[in-house]
């Protein structure tokens, strides 16, 4: 038998928390994207399967790298946008990715934000 990959351990790990994990109109879902270089986040109403609200360090106006600090940045600009959408309240979604460094640093900042979950 293969010895799985990081990636598909990942994969894994995503889905047993989707199991549990579902954004609704009322609370959508913060699913959060770590690459090696950047850190992205999506807000997501998953019975309709469209993203709500979406922030990247690729953008410009955040000119971030993926960095704690730059996740940071992500955390407060999604946090922001949401508000505009009119979205107070979501179910956060670590996307397999442990609750650590750049994720946590997002969160932080969403919460700072005053997102709320």
């Amino acid at each position: 038998m293969a010895k799985k990959t990081r990636h598909e351990l990942r994969l894994a790990r995503h889905a047993r928390l989707r199991k549990r994990v579902t954004g609704t109109p009322e609370k959508p879902r913060l699913s959060v994207y770590r690459s090696l270089k950047h850190i992205s986040a999506q807000i997501i109403d998953d019975t309709t399967g469209r993203t709500l609200v979406a922030a990247s360090s690729l953008e410009k106006e955040l000119s971030a790298t993926g960095n704690i600090e730059g996740a940071k940045l992500v955390g407060k600009a999604i946090a922001e946008r949401a508000k505009t959408a009119g979205l107070s309240a979501v179910i956060f979604d670590r996307g397999g990715f442990q609750y650590h460094g750049r994720v946590a640093s997002l969160a932080d900042g969403a919460r700072e934000a005053g997102l709320e979950f």
